[in-house]
């Protein structure tokens, strides 16, 4: 079954790249016009005055882009179309115009028409929907070599960390070996950075900076099962199309592959109280070798390990001043 899912998801890319050779290209410019400014200053954090999505930051987030532009651009269409038939009437079908209004009940043209054509629309919309959407949600077993095959993922090339929304902070927790071979957990609390202490604070974005950032080792897959303890919360990383809600007594999974080198930004996106404005996310993705040092510091001092992964892979200068990474 995943073997026919695999080569169903390779026809559509195929499929993808020849409509855009065909005029989808028209989607992306829509797309790129509505997102002037996303992929300025710093690629992984909000822009002020930014229209569209943050650039994608894995290959299951440039697929939702891709999707976000196609039903741009029949979105678009839809909408002109409509925005014509309704001047159209107006101007041909107004009193003065049209003194002596027409007494037909029905148009059986029409009426197929209108019923066969937004079943297309939506058949258009959904043979590009469904993939994606299992892409999403199931973990992947395989992933694709540079020489076009595919190679099982092993258990070691997945990092799982359990993640508590709490009001109105993160809490994570990765389990780890110590030179005994037994099994130790890593944890921590993710807290958003004071707005008074962002001066002193190299590189700290107001409302999206925490005191201990989250750390992931590059090339690795990352599953995250979520879960709250006070209220719903929602762990959201717009740079991933990531989002997914942190329920009490629940136990939701994500997954995504850390591929690129960088500090990401997300917030909490669930209503959740007083302070839900101020609980931000920070992820910064490392290689292995500064992970696996990160990791073996936070087992002992989570203080002293946020210190070196600050020397080792400090935040970008000059912040954007923004409220929300929503």
């Amino acid at each position: 079954m995943f073997d026919i899912v695999l080569n169903m998801r390779e026809e559509l890319r195929e499929t993808r790249k020849a409509m855009r050779l065909h005029g989808l290209k028209l989607g992306a410019a829509i797309a790129g016009a509505l997102t002037v400014g996303a992929g300025a200053a710093f690629a992984n954090e909000p822009v002020a005055m930014a229209l569209g999505p943050q650039p994608a930051a894995s290959a299951v987030a440039e697929n939702v882009t891709w999707f976000h532009n196609y039903v741009m651009v029949i979105i678009t269409v839809i909408t002109i179309f409509v925005t014509f038939l309704l001047g159209w009437v107006i101007l041909k079908f107004n009193a003065k115009a049209n003194p002596v209004p027409a007494k037909f009940s029905h148009n059986t043209a029409i009426e197929v028409i209108w019923t066969v054509a937004p079943v297309l629309i939506l058949f258009a919309i959904a043979i590009f929907s469904f993939p994606l959407l299992f892409e999403q949600d199931v973990e992947p077993t395989k992933q694709k070599l540079e020489n076009g095959e595919y190679a099982e993922i092993a258990p070691e090339d997945w990092v799982t960390i359990k993640t508590y929304g709490r009001q109105w902070y993160w809490s994570y927790f990765i389990d780890t070996e110590n030179a005994d071979g037994e099994v130790e957990v890593v944890e921590f609390d993710a807290r958003m950075i004071a707005e008074d202490d962002i001066p002193s604070t190299p590189g700290a974005r107001r409302n999206l900076s925490t005191d201990n950032p989250l750390v992931l080792p590059q090339g690795k897959y990352i599953r995250m099962n979520l879960a709250a303890s006070d209220v719903i919360h929602s762990w959201a990383m717009p740079a991933f199309r990531l989002k997914t809600d942190a329920v009490p007594g629940r136990l939701n999974q994500l997954w995504f592959k850390a591929e690129k080198l960088g500090v990401y930004y997300g917030q909490c996106s669930e209503l959740c109280g007083r302070d839900h404005a101020f609980m931000p996310i920070e992820m910064r993705i490392v290689p292995q070798d500064q992970y696996d040092q990160w990791l073996s510091l936070a087992a002992n001092d989570i203080d002293e390990a946020t210190t070196y992964i600050n020397q080792v892979a400090p935040r970008p200068a000059a912040p954007v001043r923004v409220a929300s990474a929503q």
